[in-house]
């Protein structure tokens, strides 16, 4: 990360089920320049995940009450199950000027877009993710393994809905491999953080 005082960024990631999203924050986690932000959800944990690390894992009645409480920067319901971000662990990061990066569907990308709180509408950034196609898409789920026929039925068909949204995004990353899936978003990243109006100092001093 830049030396220079600047003010944090919210950088949002959104990409269809099977579009190499998992890849890609797991690279992108490896050098330590943002925070994380990770999201409620009431889907049961995948074998490996961790409570905390991967998602905080709610019941629907507990995040039904966090709901009613305006307690989500943004919500949505997705294959059945909840998935949210609190909103008091975004702010958090951006008023002590460090970044964060979010992993969410277009639902919930479309929330945060429609914000009207001052930090949230100058620290957001908004990458797409996606593959070249529908048929790349599926083959990558069916290699994946972890589906059902049926649910790799009903993924595509999110998918496609998914994809229609792409234009919405301030950037967007067409998938190819990991390294430059990686390499990419990283410069995107690094675009922004050049960006004149948000650093916090002045030359000419």
């Amino acid at each position: 990360m830049s030396t220079l005082p600047r003010l944090g960024i919210l950088f949002v990631l959104s990409a269809p089920s099977g579009a190499g999203k998992s890849t890609l924050r797991a690279g992108l986690q490896q050098n330590q320049d943002f925070a994380y932000s990770i999201s409620c959800t009431t889907r049961a944990p995948r074998p490996g995940e961790v409570q905390g690390e991967d998602y905080y894992f709610l019941t629907h009645a507990d995040f039904e009450r966090k709901i009613a409480a305006g307690e989500f920067l943004e919500y949505a319901q997705v294959h059945g199950n909840y998935y949210g971000t609190l909103i008091s662990t975004v702010l958090e990061a951006l008023i002590d000027k460090r970044d964060v990066l979010m992993d969410i569907d277009t639902q919930g990308a479309a929330m945060i877009r429609a914000n009207e709180h001052p930090e949230i509408r100058n620290a957001f950034v908004d990458i797409f993710l996606m593959p070249e196609s529908l048929d790349v898409l599926r083959q990558r789920l069916a290699k994946r393994g972890t589906e059902t026929a049926e649910q790799i039925d009903l993924r595509l068909h999110n998918a496609e809905a998914e994809m229609r949204e792409w234009k919405k995004y301030r950037y967007a990353v067409v998938t190819t491999t990991p390294e430059t899936d990686l390499s990419n978003f990283r410069a995107i990243m690094q675009a922004e953080r050049s960006r004149s109006s948000r650093l916090l100092f002045n030359p000419m001093l």
